[in-house]
């Protein structure tokens, strides 16, 4: 078996933007091939490295390179893993169950193509249990951006009634007949080991990931004494009009590099 966040191969890909290079990576995770997409701005400099931890599941909320790309154009090396069962990934999709190592394996790549050591996360939706998980079992984050993120995977399944059928067949069950699977997936009883400032984007219309997750974590955070920041805006849903929501990157990204994290 390889070791975690081996690189395996390196495909070049059609990039959405001239300054940006676009490379597919697939690497080693859990004895699994799993790829994800690379972003590096063409004009050399010490970049910090941003992990981009994707929302959906499977084919919604994919990866998409014009995302990456513009994230990169702020300054960053990214690196956004697709985790395992998808595109061509080994493995399945779980969740936020063992494919939350495909995250935390996910840096060890990203470091090999950072001059800088300042790693962040960047995740939206669903990405977002992912990253408090990362930031949990890492101790070398800089910084954490969940924007609409899932943090409470109980609250999830109570109020996603659309998703409840693939959370039983992902997870194995309800929160009631699968206790043992669903705790394992809760971060609050770790939140504690959570050492990265942490910013908090969330729309209060939301109603793919309700306004109650972003509230219960920073209400977790600042139990736990961490550095917490609040964005919240009361006209926007889960997704933003498309000029705010290029305002709030770049602010998000500013936001990253004045963090005096690790």
């Amino acid at each position: 078996m390889k070791e975690n966040g081996t690189i395996e191969r390196l495909r070049l890909y059609p990039s959405p933007n001239p300054q940006i290079d676009l490379i597919e990576i697939t690497y080693w995770s859990c004895g699994l091939r799993v790829k994800g997409m690379l972003a590096t701005p063409k004009k050399e400099g010490t970049y910090e490295g941003i992990l981009y931890l994707r929302g959906g599941m499977q084919s919604i909320g994919m990866v998409r390179p014009a995302r990456i790309a513009q994230i990169a154009s702020e300054g960053f090396t990214v690196f956004a893993p697709y985790y395992r069962g998808n595109r061509g990934g080994e493995g399945r999709d779980e969740f936020a169950g063992e494919d939350r190592l495909d995250a935390v394996y996910a840096a060890d790549v990203l470091k090999q193509f950072c001059i800088s050591t300042r790693i962040h996360l960047f995740a939206f939706s669903r990405g977002g249990i992912m990253a408090l998980w990362t930031a949990i079992l890492r101790n070398d984050i800089a910084s954490i951006v969940t924007w609409a993120g899932v943090s409470d995977i109980y609250l999830t399944y109570e109020e996603r009634l659309d998703m409840r059928r693939m959370m039983k067949r992902v997870i194995g069950g309800t929160p009631t007949n699968k206790t043992v699977a669903y705790e394992e997936r809760n971060v609050f009883p770790k939140i504690s080991k959570i050492e990265a400032p942490t910013l908090i984007i969330h729309g209060k219309l939301d109603v793919n990931v309700s306004f109650v997750h972003a509230e219960t974590l920073e209400k977790k955070l600042l139990g736990n004494n961490k550095i917490v920041e609040t964005w919240y805006y009361p006209e926007f849903t889960h997704f933003f009009p498309s000029q705010v929501n290029r305002q709030v990157v770049k602010d998000a990204c500013r936001w990253m590099k004045m963090q005096r994290g690790v």
